[in-house]
């Protein structure tokens, strides 16, 4: 059984930095493609960033290129969201997602992780 354990929320300034984790588990780790996205209040969820584990394909929205950065270590099970220069408008409840292909569409994602909030002060 696929499981996504999602951590790291939490309340910072904006121009600040926080890292959120996605740790798997149920599978064979470099098979999938885990998805980050983020629903903010109102709002329809939105792809933030995706990497294939197993040939390293990144992708990232425009709205937080050159901001955020996602890594995968094989050794935890871990895929991190290093998010730096969060403005106001990041403020939202993130998510992981897993595919066993690559995928960037919220739609494409058969597996979730529970949310963690994320919440930027001006």
């Amino acid at each position: 059984e696929v499981q996504l354990q999602a951590s790291g929320g939490g309340l910072v300034q904006a121009g600040g930095s926080l890292r959120l984790s996605c740790k798997a588990s149920g599978y064979r780790f470099e098979d999938y493609s885990i998805g980050r996205f983020r629903q903010a209040p109102g709002k329809e969820r939105e792809g933030v960033s995706a990497i294939n584990i197993g040939d390293g394909s990144i992708y990232y929205a425009d709205s937080v290129k050159g901001r955020f950065t996602i890594v995968s270590d094989y050794a935890l099970n871990t895929v991190y969201l290093q998010m730096n220069s969060l403005k106001p408008e990041d403020t939202a409840v993130y998510y992981c997602a897993a595919r066993a292909e690559w995928a960037r569409r919220r739609e494409d994602y058969d597996y979730w992780g529970q949310g963690t909030l994320v919440t930027v002060s001006s």
